[in-house]
């Protein structure tokens, strides 16, 4: 029995140890709490935390992913998550049980959320996810716990100190807030799921293009939140029709630092196919680019919008100085992107980096990029587009190059200044 102890002991500290690492990769600055990059809501009716005499579990249903991380605590036994960000609403989860003695919830000075869970008996992880419906985008994270002997427990807990040095914030107790230096923000990506609401977008085999791109936003935002290194915001977060002004203006209210809009559109005549990217040009190069300029733009003449010759001549040459920056480092995003797709094995277009005269990429304060992801007039990119398996692919694949570009941009800050 003392080998299966020892056993159950090293398992248990494999599990904290891989908790810890995944928590690394979470635990870098958020946004602040107000932010629309990664502010997700509790819901409580769907959020519970249940106890019996040898399991715990703690479902937190979200209205979004979060990344997360999570901390045992001895002295007495205590259960700590980490959410960039959340708002706890209405406050305590329901419970059944005897397991937890009090719960506290509370917010840290840097955006992120905090709950602390009392234990009534020691509880060692057994299994940790964050699953997303792709319908929907909501999110659940569920914790699985065993019950195990204090001595084992201690084993794999830390100190409240050691908590305090690696979040740089305190627990939350019940006679004082947190306090901690804010850390710098975490850059933020607008991913705009193209079309929606009365513009449905192309349509193939009973596949309209604003449904898919928005599945695949979302699949995208988990990826890149799991990696850590963006904040994410979307321009829509269901079917809805949102005009390419109030894309960019959502974009600047989420202080995005790039921005992302994605399509699988279809063409009339010829067989397109592979993923193309776009950034923005006074002159389409060539009829395709011109074509799918006019097509997605047509959206604000939808709603009675008409962004044509809106702007004084001084606001054109403010737009061109501003733009003699911002330009160059779209077009390196787009060709990071376009390499980090081809190395993935994934098909590319012929011409794999093009431009257009698209409006959503107007913003001349942000790179700004357009993805056709594959069209849906051609049968092969259209089976693609509808395979869970290429999303994955794809989602990985992008978010790999947003990273490798945001890290070569930066180096290359200090050069622009000059």
């Amino acid at each position: 029995m003392q080998g299966s102890g020892a056993c159950r002991t090293g398992l248990a500290a494999a599990l904290v140890l891989v908790l810890a690492l995944v928590s690394a990769l979470w635990a870098q600055p958020g946004a602040a709490q107000g932010s629309l990059a990664a502010q997700a809501r509790l819901l409580g009716d769907e959020s519970a935390i249940s106890a019996s005499r040898t399991h715990l579990q703690v479902d937190l249903a979200l209205s979004q992913p979060v990344p997360y991380r999570m901390r045992l605590l001895a002295a007495p036994p205590r259960l700590v998550v980490d959410l960039n960000t959340v708002d706890w609403g209405a406050g305590a989860l329901a419970g059944s049980g005897n397991g937890i003695k009090a719960q506290r919830l509370g917010h840290l000075p840097d955006g992120w959320a905090r709950m602390v869970l009392d234990l009534a008996a020691p509880y060692l992880p057994e299994t940790a996810e964050q699953k997303v419906d792709p319908a929907t985008g909501q999110a659940r994270i569920a914790l699985r716990f065993r019950r195990v002997t204090l001595e084992e427990f201690e084993t794999s807990a830390q100190s409240e100190s050691a908590l305090v040095a690696q979040t740089g914030a305190a627990l939350l107790h019940p006679d004082k807030g947190a306090s901690a230096p804010a850390p710098a923000r975490r850059p933020v990506v607008m991913l705009d799921p193209g079309h929606g609401g009365i513009d449905p977008g192309a349509e193939r085999s009973g596949v309209r293009e604003a449904d898919l791109v928005l599945d695949f936003a979302r699949i995208l935002r988990e990826v890149l939140l799991r990696r850590g290194v963006f904040d994410v915001a979307l321009t829509r977060e269901e079917d809805v029709f949102v005009s390419l002004d109030g894309r960019i203006r959502a974009a600047r209210a989420a202080r995005a630092d790039l921005f992302v809009s994605l399509h699988a559109d279809a063409l009339p005549e010829g067989m397109a196919s592979g993923t193309v990217v776009y950034t923005l040009g006074d002159e389409a190069s060539d009829d395709s680019a011109a074509y799918l300029a006019e097509r997605h733009d047509r959206a604000d003449m939808l709603a009675g919008v008409d962004l044509a010759g809106n702007t004084d001549e001084i606001a054109r040459v403010l737009m061109a100085v501003a733009w003699q920056d911002t330009a160059p480092r779209a077009r390196a995003l787009a060709e990071a992107l376009v390499a980090g797709v081809g190395e993935a094995g994934l098909r590319l277009h012929r011409r794999p980096v093009q431009s257009g005269a698209f409006t959503v990429l107007r913003a001349v304060d942000m790179p700004s990029v357009l993805i056709e992801l594959g069209f849906m007039s051609n049968p092969r990119d259209l089976a693609a587009l509808r395979d869970p398996e290429w999303h994955s692919l794809m989602a990985d694949a992008l978010a790999a190059a947003l990273e490798a570009w945001w890290q070569d941009d930066l180096a290359l800050e200090g050069l622009r200044r000059q």
